[in-house]
């Protein structure tokens, strides 16, 4: 029966393991919190500057472009891009973005056009904060 005992380690040795394991866990999350501080930092910062680049068109906008024969120029897609960037230096979230005869609904914050319409005869635009006239 002693040699049993003798395998075991004391409710005492057995605490401090536990404790010291702790303290090493604690010890390497603090570090890995330090990690992913510096990632989570960088990944905002490319968003933030990819956010401003280029613009989305959903599936839906671009299925209106289609149906209606929408093609933009280079120089339409700039203002476009102007506009949403003038509509964010705003604070508009939702805008009605106006580029020559063609509206465009732009969702700022994810800089993607919902929708777009080349004859704006009798159109309503609903749930937006702003317009560009761009």
């Amino acid at each position: 029966m002693q040699r049993l005992y003798e395998n075991y380690s004391s409710i005492e040795q057995m605490t401090d393991r536990l404790l010291q394991s702790d303290n090493k866990k604690t010890k390497h999350s603090s570090e890995s919190d330090l990690s992913f501080r510096e990632i989570l930092s960088s990944t905002q910062e490319k968003s933030t500057s990819s956010a401003v680049t280029g613009l989305k068109f959903s599936k839906h906008a671009n299925a209106r472009l289609a149906t209606r024969n929408i093609n933009l120029s280079d120089q339409q897609m700039e203002r476009l891009e102007n506009g949403t960037t003038k509509a964010r230096e705003k604070g508009i979230q939702e805008s009605l973005i106006m580029v020559d005869d063609l509206a465009f609904i732009v969702n700022v914050k994810n800089n993607t056009v919902i929708t777009a319409v080349g004859d704006s005869t009798d159109s309503i635009f609903t749930n937006i904060d702003g317009a560009v006239i761009s």
